[in-house]
């Protein structure tokens, strides 16, 4: 029996968003160096840098061209610095630091919804993606579920070693990232349904606004808990990151 394509959307923006219950059950459980999560962090960045570039902007560019694909990157960048700012006011600041950073509740109250927020904001735009690049054919971009995976198990890691660290509790913690895991599917599943049938432009422009929500993400939480540990190693482990999506989209390709 063919399974339909709008349920095969979901399971895979679950899968993608299941890493952060890995990574975050690793940040908890073990101890894992800073240096260590700041590398893992920064190959994770590369990941998504070089998927960004080499699947979401050239697909939304050859499906919708240049002005739609701008507009969108723009919108999405300016969208998601907008969402996070405020929700860093608000206790959010450093979800994604393993350090001592992110604050207790005891020390900025209403901080633990603010950094549940801003943990399902981080991931939204990463699973409408997966879903949107099943339009048309009906297959999921394995590159994209790939580069996003590869990408989560750090980010679960080293925000769960924070919040740990924070005196956050365990229910917290894993309850964050397993409702983060299922939004993932929910929003995957979105993607793909809700924008079935619609023109190529809008669908390019959505999946550039996707790509830069991503990017401002990865300049706002990522890259800075990676470069705060590994230091100067920090550019070359990004660079491995980059390289191994890119290799990974062109064995795809």
């Amino acid at each position: 029996m063919d399974i339909p394509v709008w349920l095969q959307a979901g399971f895979w923006g679950f899968v993608a968003g299941a890493a952060l219950l890995v990574g975050a059950a690793a940040g908890y459980w073990l101890n894992v160096p800073a240096r260590l999560v700041a590398a893992i962090m920064a190959f994770g960045s590369g990941v998504l840098i070089s998927a960004l570039s080499f699947e979401l902007m050239e697909e939304a560019y050859h499906t919708g061209g240049f002005a739609s694909t701008a507009l969108g990157f723009l919108a999405g960048a300016a969208v998601y610095t907008l969402a996070n700012w405020l929700l860093s006011r608000q206790g959010a600041r450093h979800r994604k630091r393993s350090g001592g950073q992110q604050p207790s509740e005891a020390e900025d109250s209403g901080s633990g919804l603010a950094i549940a927020v801003g943990a399902l904001l981080d991931g939204i735009p990463e699973s409408i993606v997966i879903g949107l690049s099943m339009l048309g054919g009906g297959k999921v971009s394995l590159v994209a579920v790939s580069a996003i995976f590869l990408s989560n198990v750090p980010e679960g890691l080293s925000s769960a070693a924070g919040m740990k660290k924070a005196g956050r509790s365990a229910a917290y913690i894993f309850g964050i990232w397993g409702g983060i895991a299922l939004a993932s599917g929910v929003a995957a599943l979105v993607g793909f349904t809700a924008f079935e049938g619609v023109s190529g432009g809008v669908v390019a422009a959505t999946t550039a606004v996707a790509a830069g929500a991503i990017l401002a993400m990865l300049v706002d939480t990522m890259i800075p808990e990676a470069f705060d540990e590994a230091r100067d190693f920090a550019g070359l482990i990004t660079v491995a990151g980059f390289l191994a999506a890119f290799a990974l989209s062109k064995m795809g390709g």
